[in-house]
């Protein structure tokens, strides 16, 4: 189902899907691409939807006299999350943009749009959720920057993740989710398939660093690594342990594997994204050495009942 795709707010001023013609004029308008730090992701999100049919469908803007005066864009992922580009400025065009681009979400087959507020752009946050959003997460990002480290005992070896089936794969991510602190809203929302498609969406090397530990009685835990194109960053997309491995500090030596991985590779740096409620999983990274690198506070329109998805009003 589309929307109609034009909306009036005042006789002089309309909200629209972007037209092709003013498209470069409206991604100036999104305020990633003034912001250095987002610029990179934003780069690659623009030529990801360049190949796709409807990649430019959820490019919304407000014009007044044929000129674009704000613009914001819903990038469709393959995992039926979207991720929300906002305005540059929060402006008199920005409410019914935003509240357009919500209804524009509700007819779309996702499941999540969510957006990081980092600290300079924490002024968003009210207006937000004035909109419709609900706190899903405030996300700690560490980083530990590579030095030599010595080889962890007590750990079972690790095993391509390609070795499993897809069945396999999916049952052990959901078996690491279950009661798991990180991200808990994301979790309820996103079934284990849509988190392994949204890893592989993610990973610039996809499955070739991904492992599981395997015991004598089973998998016991995942660890999908990704490194960058120049393989001087890595970062975690995921890592966890199945419960009856939680709570015996294995949680740190399967860090400090990490970490013993990268630093072989030449890497520089080791990062990852935690819930900052998730104590158990801050003890363990912060006692393997991985220091605060920054914030984001996790936004989203949750298209399922918020109560289903466990959001923090």
């Amino acid at each position: 189902t589309r929307l109609s795709g034009m909306f009036s707010t005042h006789p002089a001023t309309s909200i629209m899907v972007c037209p092709a013609q003013q498209r470069r004029e409206a991604l100036l308008q999104l305020a990633a691409v003034h912001q250095p730090a987002q610029q990179a992701a934003l780069q690659q999100a623009l030529v990801k939807a360049s190949t796709r049919p409807e990649g430019w469908s959820g490019l919304w803007v407000a014009c007044q006299a044929g000129r674009v005066c704000a613009a914001a864009w819903v990038e469709c992922q393959e995992n039926r999350i979207a991720q929300l580009w906002l305005p540059k400025q929060n402006n008199q065009f920005v409410e019914p943009l935003l509240s357009q681009l919500h209804r524009w979400v509700a007819t779309q087959e996702l499941v999540l749009c969510h957006v990081a507020l980092d600290k300079t752009m924490a002024s968003w946050e009210a207006s937000l959720l004035n909109l419709g959003m609900q706190r899903l997460a405030t996300l700690d990002h560490l980083a530990w920057h590579c030095r030599p480290v010595a080889h962890v005992r007590g750990l079972p070896p690790l095993r391509p993740f390609d070795e499993l089936t897809p069945a396999q794969q999916q049952a052990l991510v959901e078996q690491v989710g279950e009661g798991s602190l990180d991200c808990p809203a994301l979790r309820d929302v996103l079934p284990a398939q849509a988190l392994l498609e949204g890893f592989y969406h993610q990973a610039s090397s996809a499955s070739e660093h991904w492992y599981y530990l395997q015991g004598e009685q089973g998998r016991h835990a995942g660890l999908l690594l990704d490194a960058s194109p120049g393989r001087e960053h890595w970062s975690v997309q995921l890592m966890g342990l199945v419960p009856g491995w939680r709570g015996q500090g294995q949680g740190k030596a399967l860090v400090q594997q990490a970490q013993a991985m990268v630093a072989q590779a030449g890497a520089s740096q080791l990062a990852l994204t935690v819930d900052r409620d998730n104590l158990p999983a801050q003890r363990a990274y912060r006692q393997a050495g991985m220091l605060p690198a920054g914030e984001h506070q996790l936004l989203g329109w949750c298209v399922l009942p918020a109560t289903e998805l466990n959001c923090r009003p």
